[in-house]
């Protein structure tokens, strides 16, 4: 069997975490941050986990993580 490559995309914005799940981080912090507010910003900090649903796919994008 050949290797399976890596989607690499996946690979610089998923991680996978001690419990094996993947986590990423947050959309909407990257520009743009004059609008949002101070309470926004501090809660889009957080790296959270891929919901339940999005897990098996995410792991068949990153077979060797």
């Amino acid at each position: 069997m050949p290797k399976i490559k890596t989607n690499r995309g996946a690979a610089k914005r998923f991680s996978k975490s001690a419990s094996g799940k993947f986590k990423h981080r947050q959309s909407f912090r990257s520009h743009i941050l004059t609008s949002k507010s101070t309470k926004r910003k501090r809660q889009l900090r957080s790296i959270i986990a891929i919901h339940d649903n999005d897990q098996k796919s995410v792991a068949r994008m990153l077979p060797y993580s």
